[in-house]
């Protein structure tokens, strides 16, 4: 049964998915303003953001002129039961309510969301991640601990992710063989700071940070690295190839075809026509085929570009709730231990003593690197930066080590990091920045060499 036939069926039988979303700022006031439509089958039932206001602005921008204000989840319980959203500020209240079927998690945290995604699988419930820096991060362990617990977690449809695994799962339905898969992006400046980013931010009413993250970089090599750990596809080199082009097909001959059949590549088309979605390149030499995928505009092969010419997170993300809840498919999520994350680089040159200030900030961006040439050089994670201490210089353009900052007790997240990695442990092998070559892949069949890790 197709997803949008089984929403329909839930809203013929009075039986929406309920759906608790943690977090209020720009992003998530357009989910709640889509779900607020509402849509088939799908209700939204509850809002948890630290400051209230912000979340009264979703609930009125939504359309909704009533809302009850709880710190209970019995009185939430209640209150869902009688047609009225709920508002709180403690996230909790929606974790143990049983009225609740999915958390939306659309902070942009890392260690505050980690313990509520936690608490939620503990709780049975699924959880939709509009969160690339936490997936990007600790992704693979909290797909370990939904699958232990029962429930699903997923990134979601209308980010890039989500919007390019989508494609590649159905192109892969077809027979055809999936070989890389990315991002349509319009521009990437490493040095982007908050103060350049300002204006704009407020133009758009966004977080400068986030904006920040955006343009650095950082944005896209989480949201790729999402996508590597839900397809097995590394990375040709430290940030990408990222070749320029006009329009999106033409990336099929600006990757290297050797990387792409050894392993799959994550990439991006940057300025690429139609400017904004993902696309996902399949390998096909078999002459007739070629013939006629040459015959329906596809090109001369051996790589075609297959994408998707939009990503909308607020709409598009009703279809992983569904999946989610109704078929217990995720989006996108990772399907065994990380093979890429995000390091921390230097946007300029930093003085020991200096505290790091994250994603988005000052100090740093974020690149995509294979996991086992980062952990070769004990790279630092974006996602662990934040308040760091430089015990030395650093240069601008270099790679932070853990070496590079002062020994601090972790919390939840880097627990977190520390169990994935030795839960998945890598060969770490291979020189700063180099591609690492994993043994020849085994063939499923004769029409596709590239598979995803296991």
């Amino acid at each position: 049964m197709i997803v949008d036939l089984a929403l329909q069926r839930r809203e013929a039988a009075g039986r929406p998915i309920r759906v608790g979303m943690v977090g209020a700022g720009a992003t998530g006031r357009a989910i709640a303003l889509q779900l607020g439509t509402p849509v088939p089958g799908i209700r939204l039932a509850a809002i948890t953001n630290r400051t209230p206001a912000r979340g009264e602005r979703a609930f009125r921008e939504a359309g909704f002129t009533r809302w009850v204000r709880t710190d209970s989840a019995l009185e939430a319980e209640g209150a869902i039961g009688r047609g009225l959203p709920v508002l709180t500020e403690d996230p909790s209240v929606l974790i143990n309510c049983d009225a609740i079927d999915v958390l939306v998690e659309v902070t942009g945290t890392v260690e505050a969301a980690a313990g509520v995604v936690l608490d939620a699988f503990d709780h049975g419930k699924h959880v939709v991640l509009v969160n690339a820096e936490l997936d990007s991060l600790i992704g693979p362990v909290l797909k370990a601990k939904a699958d232990r617990a029962g429930v699903v977690v997923t990134h979601t449809d209308g980010d890039e992710p989500g919007v390019a695994m989508t494609l590649l799962r159905y192109l892969r339905s077809l027979g055809l063989c999936p070989v890389a898969a990315g991002n349509i992006k319009g521009m990437v400046d490493y040095y982007r700071t908050p103060e350049t980013q300002r204006a704009f931010a407020e133009k758009n009413d966004q977080d400068v940070r986030k904006v920040t993250s955006f343009a650095d970089a950082t944005k896209l090599s989480m949201e790729t690295t999402v996508l590597s750990n839900a397809t097995g596809f590394h990375v040709g080199r430290r940030g990408m190839y990222g070749p320029a082009c006009s329009y999106v097909r033409e990336i099929a001959n600006l990757l290297p075809a050797e990387q792409m059949l050894a392993t799959g590549l994550v990439d991006y088309a940057l300025g690429a026509a139609p400017y904004t979605g993902a696309f996902v390149i399949v390998h096909e030499d078999k002459p007739l085929k070629k013939v006629q995928l040459a015959y329906y505009k596809l090109g001369g092969g051996p790589f075609y570009v297959f994408y998707t010419p939009f990503h909308l997170p607020h709409i598009q993300i009703a279809s992983t709730i569904g999946r989610a809840v109704i078929h217990r498919d995720p989006t996108v999520a990772p399907i065994s231990g990380p093979v890429c994350e995000v390091v921390a680089v230097a946007k300029r040159d930093l003085k020991a003593g200096e505290r790091l200030d994250g994603i988005g900030g000052f100090c740093t961006y974020g690149l995509i690197d294979n996991t086992a040439a980062a952990r070769a050089m004990a790279a630092l994670p974006i996602g662990l930066s934040e308040g760091r201490i430089l015990n030395r210089d650093v240069s601008k353009d270099s790679v932070l080590s853990f070496e590079d900052v002062e020994r601090v007790s972790g919390g939840l997240v880097e627990s977190l990091w520390r169990e994935q990695n030795a839960h998945w442990p890598v060969a770490t092998q291979g020189s700063e920045g180099s591609f690492i070559q994993p043994p020849s892949p085994e063939k499923s069949d004769e029409s596709c060499t590239v598979l995803g890790r296991s």
